[in-house]
């Protein structure tokens, strides 16, 4: 894939064009990503409502039927479920890794591997998520270590 950048002016509205034979799974992926960098997500914070940046959420959880966003130094509570979420976002930067969890793999610092075929994902907030080894295998797919 060639990838081409022009830098414009502060005054021209920046745009990505994508010259492509057709949308497959990569280029799906490409466009999901571009188009949840800047979208937000409404949080809550007990009765408090906030918006933030998908890209700055390191992962969801569910936890008790209640589904919880982690950000480097914050957690808040979302009113979605875990399904929901995996389904809107992730073809961009989000993958599920457990029946609970779903990670942004761009937050994820480094991959360890585990006993019984897990692996640890040490999160860039420091935490760690431990991915169950039934998404291991997909996991090494979507990395593109294996076919």
């Amino acid at each position: 894939m060639k990838v081409t950048i022009q830098e414009c002016s502060a005054e021209e509205e920046e745009e990505v064009i994508i010259r492509c034979r057709g949308i497959d799974e990569r280029i799906s992926r490409l466009l999901k990503a571009l188009q949840s960098d800047q979208e937000k997500l409404t949080v809550f914070d007990g009765e408090k409502m906030h918006q933030v940046q998908l890209r700055d959420i390191c992962y969801f959880e569910a936890v008790d039927n209640r589904v919880f966003a982690y950000l480097d130094t914050k957690v808040f509570e979302i009113h979605s479920k875990l399904y929901e979420l995996e389904q809107q976002y992730g073809n961009a930067d989000f993958f599920r890794v457990s029946k609970s969890v779903i990670v942004n793999l761009s937050k994820v610092d480094h991959f360890s591997p585990m006993f019984q075929g897990r692996m640890d994902a040490c999160m860039t907030n420091k935490e760690h998520v431990v991915i169950s080894r039934q998404y291991v295998s997909l996991l090494k797919v979507r990395l593109g270590l294996k076919n």
